[in-house]
């Protein structure tokens, strides 16, 4: 299925590119989500005329995700999980709980932009972990899993 981006997404293309994608992944992620529209003389005439508006909210959204990109480089989140004597978590740590603390820290950051690439954290120790604010923006954190004792 033809489609033309209505914004910048990673590995397909930038923003008013024409592109071909499998048609189930256009009906049911990018057009329902507003990221790309079908690839008509109407839809490419529109777009035209609102590129200028559309490039800036671009713009706005890449500064902001920039901005907050600043604040957390580095950032060091530390979270408290039951711990058997062997050094093995009770359950795991995943991107839901990381989120939950930055929340809690004062960052609005959604599980989905969170990238664990070994998978939920399972052991007590410090882990590096990347967060995809925005297509072209990410910031390293370092998530330390402190271990809580059994009574």
């Amino acid at each position: 299925m033809q489609i033309i981006l209505m914004e910048k997404i990673a590995n397909l293309g930038q923003l008013g590119d024409i592109v071909n994608v499998k048609s189930g992944f256009a009906r049911n992620y990018l057009i329902p989500q507003g990221k790309a529209k079908r690839a008509t003389e109407q839809a490419i005439a529109e777009f035209q005329s609102r590129r200028a508006e559309l490039e800036k909210i671009q713009a706005t959204a890449l500064a902001a995700a920039q901005a907050v990109a600043a604040k957390l480089d580095g950032l060091l989140v530390q979270i408290s999980q039951k711990v058997g004597s062997d050094g093995k978590l009770f359950g795991s740590v995943t991107n839901a709980n990381i989120a939950e603390a930055l929340v809690a820290q004062g960052f609005t950051v959604e599980r989905s932009m969170i990238r664990m690439p070994n998978g939920q954290l399972k052991q007590v120790g410090d882990y590096p972990l990347t967060i995809a604010l925005n297509s072209d923006v990410s910031a390293k954190i370092t998530v330390s899993v402190l271990g809580e004792a059994m009574i």
